[in-house]
């Protein structure tokens, strides 16, 4: 009785959960660390790719760094101490210091432009293709990503993510957390603000998200930074949904 009681009760909350949603008509995505496993997969391919070229460094540390300046790289940007810059020229100026720091030595610039496409190479998370295919069938799913937009298709060929539409900084030139960003996708789609629901692994995303008039999807990836810093946490009520993975994400939007 006890059991059957359980049973109701975690009934009665997803079925609430589908409810607070019913008039969300499109999911859009952070995809670097979100949807796929950015740091996992620089880890394994530096490995590979510096056993051929008898690079010795530390690949985890490396891939930290540079994702490490990807923040303050976009926050020139945003505040016009830079002109628009896309995300793959970031990463390549990025690149660069840490070929310095890393001494990194005999990289021919083709070499380099090479290994800077490995941000167009990322693995998704194991339940990410997954669940994106369920949501898929009643939602228009997209990124909403700082990503550019050759960026963000090649990582979906690649990874096999299979959505609608590619949005984000690049089509506004804005990076998140500006509002243009999150306006963006409803325009784009054509629907209310109100009916686009941001899906992140990251607070602070979800809050400007959500202050710019969207709903707000959390999912948990503790495996995103290993063991460099905390992932962050979510608690039931923080945000309209929060979900342990894409597919926790696909049973509690009703698919």
């Amino acid at each position: 009785m006890l059991f059957h009681g359980a049973t109701q009760t975690a009934r009665g909350q997803e079925a609430k959960a589908v409810a607070n949603t019913s008039d969300v008509k499109a999911l859009v995505f952070d995809t670097f660390g979100t949807v796929v496993d950015w740091r996992g997969s620089i880890i394994r391919e530096g490995a590979a790719w510096g056993q051929a070229k008898r690079i010795d460094v530390d690949w985890a540390r490396f891939a930290d760094r540079w994702r490490e300046g990807y923040g303050p790289s976009m926050d020139k940007v945003r505040r016009g101490e830079m002109p628009w810059t896309k995300l793959d020229d970031l990463h390549r100026s990025l690149l660069e210091d840490l070929v310095k720091e890393f001494h990194i030595e005999g990289l021919t610039e083709a070499e380099k432009d090479g290994w800077n496409r490995v941000w167009h190479r990322l693995s998704p998370w194991p339940d990410s293709v997954a669940g994106l295919t369920r949501l898929k069938k009643k939602y228009v799913i997209a990124p909403l990503s700082n990503g550019n937009v050759a960026l963000l298709t090649d990582m979906a060929k690649h990874a096999g993510i299979p959505w609608d539409a590619i949005l984000g900084a690049e089509l506004v030139r804005h990076y998140k957390p500006d509002r243009e960003v999150y306006l963006s996708a409803a325009d784009f789609l054509g629907v209310k603000p109100a009916q686009v629901m941001m899906v992140a692994a990251h607070v602070g995303d979800l809050r400007a998200a959500r202050d710019s008039g969207l709903r707000t999807g959390f999912i948990h990836r503790p495996d995103e930074y290993g063991r460099a810093r905390q992932a962050d946490k979510a608690s039931p009520g923080d945000f309209d949904v929060v979900s342990n993975d894409m597919l926790d994400l696909a049973s509690q939007m009703g698919v």
